[in-house]
């Protein structure tokens, strides 16, 4: 097995640590959410609660910054939907291989979005600079366009340590399982 796979486990670490913190700042959006959203159906029911006019354009904002940090943690997970229905027929080298290849194209969608993301929102990207909330026009909607830049960057972290996990997988002596799919 190459060393740089067993320096893997020293910042492992550090990976379960920004899991714990993508999750908690997608909890947090949640409540968000959810307590933003009974505000507006109670303002707009009960005489004396105001319906904030600014509920819906930042309802939508923390779904969209749930989405994309919530795809990050389905990455760390592995839990992505996936075509699995010829894995017992293949070799588990090859298995792992093309799981290999998959993380590899995800991790190039990352540093696509990564860089899209923040060309988008840089002071010379003209849509994030002049767009701005209908409902608060003295937000930019570069908040709004940051998610794409935030995916990117999950994605990185997280499909790293995908990747080095594969190559691992792939070094580690085979269970028998070979022997069993022929």
């Amino acid at each position: 097995m190459p060393s740089f796979i067993k320096s893997l486990e020293k910042i492992r670490p550090l990976y379960d640590w920004a899991y714990k913190i993508v999750l908690l700042i997608c909890k947090l959006l949640l409540i968000a959410d959810i307590v933003i959203t009974s505000w507006s159906v109670l303002g707009r029911y009960v005489s004396f609660i105001s319906d904030p006019h600014w509920s819906e354009e930042m309802v939508l904002t923390f779904m969209v910054y749930m989405a994309v940090l919530s795809a990050t943690l389905a990455i760390r997970k592995r839990s992505h939907i996936r075509m699995t229905a010829f894995d017992k027929y293949l070799p588990r080298k090859a298995l792992i291989a093309l799981d290999l290849l998959a993380d590899i194209a995800v991790l190039i969608l990352g540093v696509i979005l990564l860089a899209e993301g923040l060309e988008v929102v840089s002071p010379a990207g003209n849509i994030a600079r002049f767009a701005k909330y209908s409902s608060l026009p003295n937000l930019s909607q570069t908040w709004m366009y940051l998610p794409v830049a935030v995916a990117g960057v999950g994605m990185i972290l997280f499909e790293l340590e995908q990747v080095f996990l594969r190559i691992e997988e792939f070094y580690r002596p085979d269970d028998g399982r070979e022997a069993q799919a022929q």
